[in-house]
């Protein structure tokens, strides 16, 4: 394996745990790599568990899915990534949602590649390599 650190954004969390031809376009993006998530995206899936209501079954493949990755935790350096994003994109006339902008941040801390498949989110972020893949 990779030491390339590689952060995920939780719509490809959601797309490798439900499998199908969007987790297969992003195989050749996560293979090989040490795969990080947010500890924003941790909350994000829990939630997406509980707003579904989801089942004992579907929720410990939740519990194993999220087990596969290291979780970057909150920490003062991603807060100032957060505060300056925030602002960069609010003078920009492009306001980045609050949970987008934590993601971002965790990977421009960590100087890692963020995969997404909502690339427009992450627009206009300075020191932020986007990968995402086109689908249709």
């Amino acid at each position: 394996m990779s030491n390339a650190k590689t952060i995920l954004d939780t719509n490809i969390v959601s797309y490798l745990m439900k499998g199908g031809p969007l987790a297969e376009a992003y195989v050749p993006h996560v293979q090989g790599k040490l795969l990080a998530i947010s500890f924003i995206t941790v909350g994000e899936m829990y939630f997406g568990a509980e707003n579904n209501n989801w089942g004992e079954e579907k929720r410990k493949k939740l519990e194993t899915t999220l087990r596969n990755f290291v979780v970057i935790p909150y920490d003062h350096e991603i807060a100032r990534c957060y505060g300056r994003l925030m602002a960069e994109r609010r003078r920009n006339g492009r306001p980045i949602a609050p949970n987008d902008a934590w993601i971002a941040a965790c990977a421009t801390r960590h100087a890692a590649p963020l995969v997404t498949h909502n690339a427009r989110d992450f627009e206009g972020i300075t020191s932020l390599d986007v990968i995402t893949v086109e689908v249709g």
